[in-house]
């Protein structure tokens, strides 16, 4: 298959670009490069020994995008291209809902101008809100705590309503919980630009003395130490989920969760980093952050079912890639 993965040169998205060459299919690339950078591609090809075609490109940018659409013969797409920051939704609702909510509209409307069938959405965790945990897909979404997962909500009932109207449009929705770790190679991994939204590169960029010392975001929610407990999830786990959710879709919608199933605490990932790495990681407790839930995890027994799809890799693993992409990574 050609697969056009939107947001490609990114964190998620060049994991997922290893993957599908890796698996057989041709990747076509689109970026604006707003919170990543072009040597990712370079990165893709050296891992896997093939060749990507690049386009930067906006997704909000209809013109673009169908010029895109016009130029390759596509089979499916895997869109990533998004703002993501939970916290800073909050600060910027705006900018959130044009960025993630037009680019998902405009991508839907080439499929169907060029016959495109397949479509997998990175939607995420956040769209459960202040659910019961495990988060199970069947569950009523309510993402009313913050616009980030608003915008991922909405763009699933977007998507889900295209997919009624037009039954050769097949959308499967991936809602994945906190992707960490990096490529075994070390070549790629999650490089953000300016002060990390997110605790694992935080962590590495504090053992690599980039940063003073970690920022833990409140010590007070009813968990098992009382900071806040996720379902991190290695990031090639995560990238293979997508290609075999591309592999296998079929008409209609498909809704799965991408995670472990287990929960682990900021402090239990601080730990678990210090002993696979052998360095102490410093930190300091700070108040809560707006729009973050105490605790939250995934059932991923669907994905298992029908995908046949299960994160292999441990919180262990996840430290040592992750450190070690750190450890290589020039800016």
């Amino acid at each position: 298959m050609n697969i056009l993965v939107t947001g490609g040169a990114g964190y998620i998205g060049s994991h997922t670009c290893v993957a599908i060459l890796q698996a057989g299919h041709m990747v076509i690339v689109a970026d604006n490069l707003f919170n990543s950078k072009a040597e990712t591609i370079d990165e893709i090809k050296k891992i896997t020994g093939k060749d990507v075609v690049f386009h930067k490109a906006d997704m909000t940018d209809e013109a673009a995008v169908d010029e895109i659409f016009r130029s390759h013969k596509l089979d499916g797409v895997i869109h990533f291209a998004g703002f993501k920051a939970v916290g800073e939704s909050v600060e910027k609702p705006l900018n959130y809902y044009y960025n993630n909510l037009v680019s998902t509209m405009v991508l839907a409307k080439a499929c169907l101008r060029h016959g495109v069938k397949r479509f997998v959405f990175s939607s995420s965790a956040t769209v459960y809100g202040d659910n019961a945990i495990p988060y199970v897909e069947t569950m009523k979404l309510q993402p009313t705590t913050n616009p980030y997962g608003e915008t991922k909500a909405m763009s699933e009932r977007i998507l889900t309503d295209i997919a009624k109207a037009n039954p050769d449009f097949f959308v499967s929705l991936l809602r994945y919980f906190n992707p960490v770790g990096a490529h075994e190679s070390g070549l790629i991994g999650e490089s953000p630009n300016g002060i990390p939204n997110n605790l694992m590169p935080y962590v590495t960029q504090v053992a690599k003395g980039k940063l003073k010392k970690l920022r833990v975001f409140g010590n007070d929610y009813p968990t098992v130490d009382g900071t806040g407990v996720r379902d991190y999830i290695h990031v090639m786990d995560l990238a293979e989920g997508h290609v075999v959710a591309v592999e296998n879709l079929t008409e209609g919608v498909h809704v799965y969760n991408l995670g472990t199933g287990q929960g682990t605490s900021v402090l239990q990932l601080v730990k678990a980093f210090e002993e696979a790495n052998n360095i102490e990681i410093p930190y300091e407790i700070v108040g809560r952050r707006p729009g973050d839930l105490p605790e939250y995890y995934a059932d991923a027994g669907k994905a298992k079912l029908e995908l046949d799809w299960t994160a292999k890799h441990d919180i262990f693993d996840m430290c040592r890639d992750a450190w070690r992409f750190e450890k290589n990574y020039q800016e």
